[in-house]
């Protein structure tokens, strides 16, 4: 059987142009949810946006700088599906925890609910990226339950036999302070066109 990613055909100028686009309406939003979830004014930006291969995702990962990684995942289905997972270095998610919803918490206290904290950042920001794809599709796309997983970078995308990613940076600044994580779609060829006819109604919409 052929390998179905040796037909895939990279994303033009104006893809990425437009991808960049949903990115940061979708983050947006997100800021807007989890503002409104912490009563305080949050700032999400995306810096970078890239499709990459199952391997060089594997490898944006590792060039994180921590070995151990913190991951909410949740799979979402509807006229496509993929799994989407917000990832953060383990050394830096206490400090996400802290700024975002527990800037007084005692250290011991922010340990023990930072799992919950985590799939709670997680839901919101992974939700507000899924509604942007739905509204933009005009159809629902399904959500299942978010997961907290740890582990290593490949753990982390071997679980699921994807070819693709669609991989951003996303920095979370809640006054002086930031902390970087990462958002990655892992997708099947039919979901990368799926979603690559997403990017073309876009297109045309604001033509």
């Amino acid at each position: 059987m052929p390998d179905r990613a040796s037909n895939f055909k990279p994303f033009s100028d104006i893809e990425n142009d437009a991808l960049a686009e949903i990115a940061n309406m979708a983050t947006r939003r997100a800021a807007t949810s989890l503002g409104q979830f912490v009563n305080s004014e949050i700032k999400l930006t995306v810096p970078s946006v890239e499709i990459l291969s199952d391997v060089e995702a594997i490898k944006a990962v590792t060039r994180i700088g921590s070995e151990q990684l913190i991951a909410v995942s949740e799979d979402f289905r509807g006229l496509f599906g993929c799994r989407v997972l917000l990832i953060f270095p383990e050394e830096t998610s206490l400090e996400l925890v802290r700024i975002v919803v527990a800037r007084d918490m005692p250290h011991d206290e922010l340990v023990a609910h930072e799992s919950e904290a985590i799939a709670k950042i997680g839901n919101i920001v992974l939700n507000a990226w899924v509604t942007t794809l739905a509204n933009l599709l005009k159809r629902n796309l399904v959500m299942s339950v978010p997961q907290v997983l740890r582990g290593l970078g490949g753990e982390l995308f071997r679980s699921v036999p994807l070819k693709f990613v669609l991989f951003l940076q996303i920095d979370f600044v809640v006054g002086n302070a930031q902390v970087t994580g990462y958002l990655a779609l892992l997708m099947d060829l039919p979901s990368v066109n799926a979603l690559r006819a997403v990017i073309a109604t876009f297109i045309a919409d604001k033509s």
